[in-house]
């Protein structure tokens, strides 16, 4: 008589995928260089430090999740900065610990208490492959190491996120979903909202876009070209066009420094080939003390991972 072995066989099964892929994500970790902690990811408003510190953080948390403790019980002493002086040890031990923790518990197949209520061990481990494969991949990516994944963890993830996709991006927990490659690995990224592509285009465009927020003159001008072209959003209906980092470099100025409380705000944006598409609210306070904004787009083209032309359009 056949059985129903999924239950019997998913507890070893999945606790190897999750070994597998700390492992990968470990490897990620020993890679990043001292210079690279700076620099940006895949997840748009994240750093190489901001991701591991994230990423060291669920693996902290797992102990005591998988020991039946609550998230009232743990507090706060998990938030914050977890990586000290020596990010990639700390990572490396959070990992080490987690892995442990799990190889003890998932056999007996309990429950954790997560921010959403009551889970299965089972389900609770399952997320944690998907974040410890996919944010391997955005580590990866973002220092420049390769980026093939196990085609056995891709396949165990996307059959997995096939029921939790929607919830997934109904909840805000994945961005939008990006177009398919046809290839699986390509195809799982998509479903996560990754660019299979990503690269020195996109980083460069989330450095300039970052460099806006912080209102940090240098750092535009050090990721625009000398030959750089800027189109104002005013007066209607072209705008004035500046030409040349010396032109261009004087509106940001005048801009950061003539405004009152400057703040930009990314609201969302891409990367397609050599174009970058930004949509952005910039806020200030006007001298009688009163808040304005406008919200507007931005559409940029990249060379060598630097902007050259930045078009600039607000709503009327």
């Amino acid at each position: 008589m056949e059985t129903d072995t999924r239950d019997r066989q998913t507890g070893p099964d999945l606790g190897e995928s999750y070994r597998r892929s700390v492992q990968w994500w470990v490897q990620q970790v020993h890679g990043v260089a001292d210079d690279q902690w700076d620099l940006p990811t895949p997840c748009s408003d994240w750093t190489v430090r901001d991701l591991v510190n994230h990423v060291a953080g669920e693996d902290l948390w797992t102990a005591p999740l998988m020991h039946g403790r609550t998230i009232a019980d743990v507090g706060s002493r998990l938030d914050g900065d977890l990586l000290g002086e020596d990010p990639r040890g700390a990572a490396a031990s959070a990992a080490t610990e987690a892995v442990g923790v799990v190889d003890e518990t998932l056999p007996t197949h309990g429950a954790v208490q997560l921010s959403y209520g009551e889970e299965s061990m089972d389900e609770y481990v399952r997320q944690l492959v998907a974040d410890h494969l996919v944010h391997g991949w955005d580590l990866a990516v973002a220092t420049g190491r390769a980026r093939d994944l196990d085609p056995a963890l891709v396949a165990d993830v996307a059959a997995w996120f096939d029921g939790m996709e929607d919830a997934y991006r109904s909840g805000g927990a994945v961005g939008a979903r990006m177009p398919s490659g046809g290839d699986p690995q390509t195809d799982l990224l998509a479903r996560f909202g990754r660019d299979a592509a990503w690269g020195p285009t996109h980083a460069g465009f989330a450095q300039f876009v970052a460099a806006f927020g912080r209102g940090d003159v240098e750092a535009i001008m050090a990721l625009m070209t000398d030959d750089c072209v800027f189109e104002a959003t005013g007066p209607a209906p072209d705008g004035v066009r500046h030409e040349g980092a010396a032109d261009v470099r004087s509106v940001w100025e005048s801009l950061f420094t003539e405004t009152g409380s400057p703040a930009f705000t990314a609201e969302e944006s891409f990367v397609a080939g050599d174009r970058g598409v930004l949509r952005w609210r910039f806020d200030w306070v006007a001298p009688d003390g009163s808040p304005g904004h406008v919200r507007g787009v931005d559409v940029v083209r990249l060379r060598d991972g630097k902007v050259s032309e930045k078009l600039s359009y607000v709503k009327g």
